[in-house]
């Protein structure tokens, strides 16, 4: 238990500085800084839930220490608490019935990603406004003041600056949310393979193109995209959660493209332009979650398998 207690502090303390080095404004910093839930991550998977936690809580209260309450509550929600759960996700599993464990599917991690970047903005909503009016002007506030358009304390936005800060205002909920998955899906991805570089790892590393959601994901998307056409609060959460469950199912159209494309000839070159366009213009990752649900309702990947038949000996 001693040996638990000191991974989870020496692992906060690390996430703590990560998070931390955002206050210096480097472009470094912004880098380490969407590093800082792999600490966590690495003492949930590599030894277990309490490591994780103890590390969560620890770096929290560090930053209420060092800098303010304010930076370790930001903290806790959008990094200590989803990195500590993804971290006992990853570690969950039940007897089969053969002698053998079942793990947690990790397609249900990756949906997973999507809910706890959601919710980390959804719990930062009041901190800018109770209603839908007061919500949009401190957040418009809070952009132009970081953009240099507008001092903190109160000032007109200078004539010459373009940006329509009232759209972006708009885009930024979303935008975050959707980033906010992104990275916590890759600080889990790389923790596991850390982990499992280590010899630490106690599951079996998945096939990350074989991933499948569940169901109710669907559902749960267009639950998300028709509460966007609500007034109020109501939209901008349901605009949060259908923008990261849109990512979501973007990586599970990854997942599809790499299985359906093994048969292609020039494959690398496909899988490179993909990968390439999402990163660079954003928008081609809706077409990746289309095939995505395609994927779920029609399995794709089980009827291209189908179609190539079993391989050949040579």
């Amino acid at each position: 238990m001693t040996q638990i207690f000191l991974i989870g502090i020496g692992a906060g303390a690390a996430a703590a500085l990560l998070f931390a080095s955002l206050a210096s404004g480097s472009l470094l910093a912004l880098v380490l800084f969407y590093l800082s839930p792999l600490p966590i991550l690495i003492a949930g998977i590599g030894w277990n839930y309490l490591a994780g936690l103890v590390a969560a809580l620890f770096a929290a209260a560090c930053l209420a220490v060092v800098l303010d309450s304010h930076f370790a509550l930001a903290f806790i929600v959008g990094v200590g608490l989803p990195a500590w759960w993804l971290g006992y996700l990853a570690l969950l599993a039940r007897p089969d019935g053969t002698g053998t464990l079942e793990w947690y599917p990790p397609g249900r991690i990756v949906l997973w990603t999507a809910l706890a970047g959601a919710a980390a903005i959804v719990i930062a909503i009041p901190f800018f406004g109770t209603d839908a009016q007061s919500f949009h002007t401190n957040l418009q506030s809070a952009i132009e003041a970081a953009l240099g358009l507008r001092s903190r304390a109160g000032g007109e936005i200078s004539p010459d600056k373009l940006i329509n800060t009232d759209v972006l205002t708009k885009l930024a909920p979303p935008m975050v949310a959707s980033l906010t998955t992104v990275v916590l899906l890759i600080n889990t991805w790389l923790a596991a393979r850390i982990v499992k570089l280590s010899g630490q790892l106690r599951r079996p590393w998945p096939e990350l193109p074989a991933i499948g959601f569940p169901r109710f994901a669907p559902l749960l998307l267009a639950m998300a995209l028709a509460g966007v056409f609500l007034p109020g609060l109501l939209g901008i959460v349901s605009d949060v959660f259908a923008a990261a469950l849109i990512m979501a199912f973007a990586v599970l159209g990854f997942a599809v493209l790499h299985v359906v494309t093994r048969s292609t000839g020039g494959r690398p070159l496909v899988l490179a332009g993909v990968y390439t366009a999402v990163i660079v213009f954003g928008w081609p990752a809706i077409i990746l979650a289309l095939l995505g649900l395609a994927d779920t309702a029609l399995d794709l990947r089980g009827r291209s398998a189908r179609t190539r038949g079993p391989p050949t000996l040579q």
